[in-house]
């Protein structure tokens, strides 16, 4: 059972690496983030990104309710210059409730049990670099480490091959095809393809990653 979404959040954090910085997202990186859609949007493909500022305000204001939430915690992404390339969450985060015998399976996480990586999307300049591999470092790192959940989860367009080799890349396991999942980006029904990782899974996909970077 999950916990009711009002009473547990995952902290705001920064995290940092070589290539990038993850900030918590703000209201004043509508702009930044608009400049680079605008440059970038025929490269999402699949994805909705907002094509005007009201939109793009609008992104980030949901964002930040469903972080308020306690459902979501989004980021921008930074170059090590401080500019705005991308931006990813934290979603779907789950709290949950355990009954009172037997006692929740060990390791217990610290934060929450599950959650999912999403809503990701970068300036095209840094598409195809080290950036989505460190960001995603940087992100499961935090998730498995420092929250210790117990599973990450990635979803995609199932028509979108080249989301679906990029999460593969990162050591995730294929689940499944959920059909009929969502209205699409370009306005059909969508089916999902899921995608997640184990806390067990993650030593090995972590040293693939750090190996890829290096």
């Amino acid at each position: 059972m999950m916990q009711a979404e009002s009473m547990l959040r995952v902290a705001r954090v920064t995290l940092a690496g070589r290539h990038l910085r993850l900030v918590p997202l703000l209201m004043e990186h509508a702009a930044a983030l608009l400049r680079i859609a605008d440059e970038s949007g025929s490269t999402y493909g699949y994805q909705a990104v907002a094509s005007d500022l009201a939109g793009m305000e609008a992104f980030v204001a949901t964002a930040l309710d469903e972080e308020a939430r306690g459902v979501s915690l989004p980021f921008a992404v930074m170059d090590p210059a401080g500019a705005v390339i991308g931006t990813t969450r934290y979603m779907a985060i789950e709290w949950w409730t355990w009954p009172a015998s037997p006692p929740p399976p060990v390791p217990a996480p610290s934060g929450p049990d599950v959650l999912e990586i999403g809503w990701t999307w970068y300036a095209e300049r840094v598409q195809r670099t080290a950036v989505n591999t460190e960001s995603k470092l940087l992100l499961c790192t935090h998730a498995f480490e420092a929250l210790g959940v117990r599973r990450i989860t990635w979803k995609t367009d199932a028509r979108n091959e080249r989301s679906r080799a990029a999460i593969l890349r990162l050591g995730a396991k294929f689940d499944g095809i959920l059909r009929a999942h969502k209205v699409a980006a370009d306005g059909i029904v969508r089916d999902s393809a899921f995608y997640s990782m184990l806390r067990a899974e993650w030593p090995a996909a972590k040293a693939k990653l750090e190996e890829r970077l290096a």
